[in-house]
């Protein structure tokens, strides 16, 4: 094991010990393979899955893993593609058994920092999904909620903005501008500080750098 790996994995044991304390379940993997095959073990057969947009979550092949594995009913969002269709799957994924997701930025004490656009993956995360699992690279772990706003604002949403096409400053200067543009992803700005019920949300720490 590397020093970076060794450090990394004491650094997500603490936030892991975090976590409890804010109830919600932390885990650490060694590669995006078992971040896959926990995944796995922790859904019962049957479960009915979705995932919000994560360029996190198909780094780690995620989507594919729970299609191939012929053991879930999965919401495809990429096959939702109309206005209607799309309003159809929030409704689907809202009431989901398991919704995947990543996060902007997580806490060394363990609070995870969200900025969303049209406000559906916070909303899941927030409240109707039985279970919430969020993946995140080794890369999102921040000092605290402060750290966490500017990586969220100048780190994570120019990039993410350059991939879905808008039109925002961010786009252009590659950090935050404070805009009220019509394509603007940072409507909705969540701190999730503590969840309400036990076992809900579980987030998987990766020793890797994945998303933005």
């Amino acid at each position: 094991m590397s020093h970076l790996s060794a450090a990394r994995e004491n650094q997500a044991k603490s936030i892991i010990s975090a976590l409890e304390k804010r109830n919600m379940t932390g885990h650490y993997c060694e590669s995006k393979e078992d971040c896959v095959s926990l995944i796995l073990s922790l859904m019962p057969e049957g479960s009915t899955v979705a995932w919000g947009g994560s360029e996190s979550i198909k780094e780690c092949g995620i989507p594919s893993a729970l299609q191939h594995s012929g053991k879930y009913t999965v919401y495809d969002r990429s096959r939702y593609v109309t206005p209607a269709e799309q309003k159809e799957f929030y409704a689907l994924a809202f009431q989901s058994n398991y919704f995947f997701m990543s996060t902007n930025a997580i806490t060394l004490d363990g609070e995870l920092v969200n900025i969303d656009g049209a406000g559906n993956r916070v909303s899941s995360l927030i409240f109707g999904p039985d279970h919430v699992i969020v993946v995140a690279g080794m890369n999102k772990v921040v000092a605290d909620v402060k750290e966490g706003f500017c990586r969220t604002r100048n780190i994570a949403s120019p990039p993410n903005t350059v991939r879905l096409n808008k039109n925002t400053p961010c786009a252009v200067t590659g950090k935050c501008g404070d805009c009220m543009s019509p394509d603007c992803i940072c409507n909705q700005i969540v701190i999730t500080r503590r969840s309400r019920d036990k076992d809900r949300i579980h987030i998987i720490l990766v020793n890797d750098n994945l998303g933005f």
